[in-house]
């Protein structure tokens, strides 16, 4: 079942990794697929040697419903996050180095750069820690995202939601690149950071980008 969307998943998986957010078999992907239906990588499995029969189908309630593997060690938050925000279809969890590093120092990664804006529309927060492989993660991000999709996880790395998978991995990417630019003016002097006024600007469509 569910053929393309499992290519799809494996797909991101690469990209994911091509622009390093995750190393070796770190993270992982989810996808909301049906009436009550998920699907969520493997366990400890290197995403370019994922087939599409790696991918686990499972339940609402962690019920795996087609696949051998282990599902994602990280499950019960992906399905706690899929249960409260019923407008989140995906969601990927990496271990990016520039975001996580932004939350060791930061209580939150300001809306400094156009894309940031215009993938999370606000300020990116920086949540409590909380172990891995807990439903903690989960609980954390549908109480700290607010009106973005991005939450740093203090400590541990970042989740990030959207409306597709292809939603989801741009607010990944273009988080990092934010927090690297962040990081890297923060080195050397003080950052100049974007009025409200302004943020609420940009993040205003004007119906001219995009096809």
């Amino acid at each position: 079942m569910y053929e393309k969307e499992k290519e799809q998943i494996i797909v991101c998986g690469i990209e994911v990794l091509n622009h390093q957010l995750i190393a070796l078999s770190g993270g992982n992907m989810s996808l909301r697929v049906g009436d009550g239906e998920f699907l969520v990588t493997p366990s400890a499995m290197r995403y370019e040697q994922m087939k599409p029969e790696d991918i686990v189908l499972v339940s609402g309630t962690g019920e795996v419903l087609e696949g051998e593997r282990r599902p994602s060690s990280d499950m019960a938050a992906l399905l706690y996050v899929f249960k409260h925000k019923p407008e989140v279809n995906a969601l990927i969890h990496t271990h990016q180095p520039y975001a996580t590093a932004v939350g060791l120092v930061e209580e939150c990664l300001p809306a400094c750069m156009v894309t940031l804006i215009n993938t999370n529309h606000t300020d990116v927060p920086v949540a409590p820690f909380t172990i891995s492989s807990d439903e903690g993660m989960g609980k954390l991000y549908v109480e700290w995202c607010g009106s973005g999709n991005s939450v740093i996880l203090a400590n541990h790395g970042v989740l990030t939601g959207g409306k597709s998978l292809a939603d989801a991995l741009e607010n990944a990417v273009y988080l990092e690149e934010s927090a690297k630019a962040y990081l890297a003016a923060r080195a050397v002097g003080k950052v100049k950071l974007l009025t409200k006024e302004e943020i609420a600007a940009e993040d205003t469509p004007r119906g001219n980008y995009g096809q």
